[in-house]
């Protein structure tokens, strides 16, 4: 049998990285690629050389993992004036490199090039979750070799493996990347300065647009393509969204990343449920109906939905009742996607009238919240017997901070018994921001029964939560 050769395995390797070339760098298309509002905290993580972890970059099929990498290694070399010769960039999903372990490559990338000793060097390992027990093998590498910093990537199923896994305590710091905001995808489509006006800093809103109905058109676009990349960029992925993120990433995740991952043997039960809860995005949902639906088993079911949300496919919420409090069993909750294009890409795209909109909608507005991983964790909603709110957000102490209802119409701004549950909800407690009511295309601030309520389009909205999330970030 024919074995690879040395000289094969470091051709491969040059292609790979092309900034080995005096003067060379990342390919053209991938620096001309707009970058994530995420590669400033992903390069701090990089940078801190002092401590000895890996930094593992996790996050959905086709949000750009990859090309955040490349990015990452550009800013290298132009910013920080390291050498192209001390970076190396393997993906381990290339043929060529099966069978061969991360102790090979290091070594292999360590004899090409001459070095002072103890040079910094910079090494990323992308699709790390195609090597088996990649955990103990990337840990041997950060207690080895003090002088180079490790960078892997995986899909987010990886998640729950990697927090649980004991070798990798103490070594490994985790970075989500999340799908694109509805900010993100107006800068990359370079209608954000065309359709958004700063306003001056007031306490209910720092944006407005200067063309609702653009602005709702390029919402639309968001639901139906816009949370990956590189679907915004392909005229071939927008013509047909279904075969790029079903094909390519959903089924992906469903019938090989998860069954390999944790042993899944009936992929089509696995299949079923996805299909399910996809259909029902930000709908309430209980263990007894789901698994009657979907035709799984309940103990089985649960674990599914671990699954699915250590995928990042799905996030679930919990409920609490009229006076903010949590139930002592969870019988129901709901299920967001977390990328509501998805649902497009599963069912066909959807219109304004679409029958879907109001809840795909919802699903948009908490997947904008997704980008503040410490807040979304205060996000509940709230139901009882003669009301329900959909998103609250509660302190430390477990009180509410603020109340937001989702609608697709303009009704609630004239009809206050449209949201009589939010209402209730604002009077039985004193909230620290006024409650917001999303609507089709109005805006203001009105009394309602005695209650003041803000009125916001939900694209405006959209936009507003992910704008001043990934400001944040940025600021840190």
């Amino acid at each position: 049998m024919l074995q690879l050769s040395e000289k094969e395995v470091e051709a491969r390797l040059r292609l790979d990285n092309p900034w080995w070339q005096s003067g060379g760098g990342i390919e053209q298309e991938f620096a001309a690629f707009p970058r994530r509002a995420y590669l400033n905290d992903f390069l701090r993580l990089i940078y801190e050389t002092d401590v000895r972890r890996a930094v593992v970059l996790l996050g959905p099929r086709r949000v750009g993992k990859t090309i955040l990498v490349y990015h990452a290694i550009q800013a290298l070399i132009d910013k920080e004036n390291i050498s192209g010769r001390d970076i190396l960039y393997v993906s381990l999903e290339t043929p060529i490199y099966t069978g061969l372990s991360l102790e090979v490559l290091i070594d292999r990338f360590l004899r090409l090039f001459q070095r002072p000793e103890g040079e910094r060097l910079f090494v990323f390992f992308d699709e790390i979750q195609y090597l088996k027990q990649w955990e103990v093998h990337l840990k041997s590498l950060v207690d080895t070799y003090r002088s180079i910093r490790f960078v892997a990537t995986g899909s987010a199923a990886a998640a729950l493996k990697t927090k649980s896994a004991e070798s990798g305590a103490g070594r490994f710091t985790e970075f989500v990347l999340p799908p694109l905001t509805f900010a993100e995808y107006l800068r990359f489509v370079g209608r954000e300065t065309d359709l958004i006006e700063t306003m001056a800093e007031t306490p209910t809103q720092r944006y407005t647009t200067r063309d609702i109905h653009g602005l709702n058109n390029a919402f639309i676009d968001y639901l139906n393509f816009g949370g990956y990349p590189e679907a915004v960029f392909s005229d071939t992925v927008r013509q047909n969204p279904r075969r790029f993120i079903k094909s390519d990433i959903i089924d992906k995740v469903l019938l090989r990343d998860l069954p390999i991952l944790y042993g899944i043997t009936d992929i089509q039960e696995l299949n079923s449920l996805f299909n399910t809860l996809a259909y029902n995005t930000g709908q309430e949902l209980g263990i007894e109906a789901l698994s009657q639906t979907s035709h799984v088993a309940k103990n089985t079911l649960v674990k599914y939905l671990d699954y699915l949300e250590a995928a990042f496919l799905i996030r679930r919420m919990r409920r609490v009742d009229a006076d903010a409090a949590h139930f002592k069993r969870v019988t129901t909750f709901k299920v967001y996607l977390t990328n509501p294009t998805m649902r497009a890409a599963l069912f066909g795209p959807v219109d304004t009238n679409h029958e879907a909109m109001g809840h795909l909608v919802e699903s948009a507005v908490f997947s904008q919240w997704l980008h503040n991983a410490a807040f979304v964790d205060s996000l509940y909603y709230s139901r009882w017997r003669s009301g329900e709110v959909d998103l609250v957000s509660l302190d430390l102490q477990q009180h509410p901070r603020f109340a937001i209802e989702v609608k697709w119409s303009d009704q609630p701004f004239d009809d206050p018994k449209s949201i009589k549950g939010i209402l209730e909800f604002a009077k039985k407690h004193r909230l620290t921001r006024q409650p917001l009511v999303t609507t089709l295309t109005k805006s203001g601030v009105k009394e309602m029964q005695g209650i003041m309520v803000e009125f916001m389009p939900s694209s405006l909205h959209c936009y507003t939560v992910a704008r001043n999330t990934l400001e944040r970030r940025q600021n840190r």
